[in-house]
């Protein structure tokens, strides 16, 4: 049987604003999926090359296209694959992303995976395209029995928090219920990786330095505005050198946020 050709082997980078998005191509892609592979970018790097014909209109690449968008990224690394007809490359682009769904997946293994890959640390788990539910579930499977869990490990000879010291005379002061946490579960809801909606806003799981994670919560959405407190949160009355009244300096710098951003707009 005679070899194939290797009719695509040459990468090169082109700049984004001349690819051509096919205008027929039927596959959708969420805000959700373009921050994901926006986020595998920035940890992995554009490892898989956007595929163009001669024209340079795109073949396959249509949601990393999308994703080097939303990162700012003005070139892209692609492959011309010339000398396809317009029935070849129509057929290429259904069977690009149908072909992959056919496969499956061995339960253990994948489960054996991704809990390695807990086990390591060192990179959000959502990096592997599976969702926090899903996540779950895999290591479900392999966790230990509820009855064997280990005792929860308690610190000890920690100072009391600001508040809540016993006043001179020895006595100890009342408790106030805004201070009351409720106690954690034995097993975590939320696992790194996660992205929580809220109402209009979107919670991550995962380390705000870790440029990934922004990517993944952000999404398709650009900031307005960053208000943070480094290193460590330290303005607040918990921590030495902090402030007093939390609340207020929080009110102060939100007062005027709607009339701001308004005139900005």
């Amino acid at each position: 049987m005679p070899q194939a050709p290797w009719a695509a082997s040459a990468v090169e980078a082109r700049a984004v604003a001349s690819l051509l998005p096919y205008a027929g191509n039927a596959r959708t892609h969420s805000a959700e999926q373009v921050a994901q592979i926006a986020a595998s970018i920035l940890e992995f790097g554009f490892v898989a090359p956007v595929l163009v014909d001669e024209r340079g209109e795109i073949i396959a690449g249509h949601c990393r296209l999308l994703a080097a968008k939303s990162l700012g990224l003005e070139t892209v690394p692609t492959i011309v694959r010339a000398g396809l007809s317009e029935v070849q490359k129509a057929a290429y682009r259904l069977a690009d992303n149908r072909i992959a769904l056919n496969a499956g997946w061995d339960e253990a293994l994948l489960a054996a995976e991704v809990a390695k890959l807990q086990e390591m640390g060192g990179i959000d788990l959502a990096l592997t395209g599976f969702d926090g539910a899903e996540i779950e579930r895999l290591l479900a499977g392999l966790e230990t029995e509820p009855g064997n869990l280990p005792a929860p490990t308690v610190a000890s000879g920690a100072e009391p928090a600001p508040g809540n010291q016993p006043d001179a005379g020895g006595a100890e002061p009342a408790e106030d219920p805004a201070d009351a946490g409720p106690e954690p579960p034995r097993q975590a809801v939320a696992r790194v990786g996660d992205i929580w909606l809220l109402g209009e806003h979107r919670l991550a799981c995962g380390d705000s330095t870790n440029r990934s994670t922004v990517a993944r919560v952000m999404a398709a959405d650009r900031a307005a505005l960053l208000f943070t407190s480094p290193p460590y949160g330290n303005q607040c009355d918990y921590t030495t050198g902090g402030v007093s009244d939390w609340d207020a300096l929080m009110q102060g710098v939100f007062q005027h946020l709607d009339s701001a951003l308004r005139r900005d707009a």
